[in-house]
């Protein structure tokens, strides 16, 4: 069986909705710094951890990785990472996607998710600072 197929029948299993391919994950980096800036920058920066990690570099990184942040315990025991299509998921439902995750917060449209997400490959694609 297929990891797409896996996926899916999981996500049918917990009542998540289907993750988007990677064929369907492109967004529009620029609304998506927009979405980030109105829906997530009162918890995370790029940067500098706040309420929530620091995001740059978090698109490739294991989850719950970063040593200076204090994590939930199932995050840090997710010990997965954050690709294109996780992220997805996570952010249409993180406690439904990872029960015990303490993010309270989901982004619905599928298209403001693809948006935020290009913004955030776009960002973790220049230089980290202190992973």
């Amino acid at each position: 069986m297929s990891w797409k197929a896996i996926t899916l029948a999981f996500c049918i299993a917990i009542g998540l909705q289907a993750p988007l391919s990677a064929e369907d994950l492109n967004g529009d980096v620029e609304r998506g710094s927009g979405l980030f800036r109105k829906k997530c920058f009162a918890c995370h920066s790029l940067d500098t951890d706040r309420v929530g990690p620091r995001l740059r570099g978090v698109v490739g990184r294991t989850a719950g990785s970063l040593p200076a942040f204090s994590y939930s315990p199932a995050l840090t025991a997710f010990d997965e990472v954050w690709t294109r299509q996780s992220l997805d998921l996570w952010l249409a439902g993180p406690g439904k996607y990872l029960p015990g995750a303490r993010m309270p917060i989901a982004l619905r449209r599928d298209q403001d998710r693809r948006d935020v997400i290009a913004y955030l490959v776009n960002e973790s694609s220049k230089a980290k600072t202190n992973d």
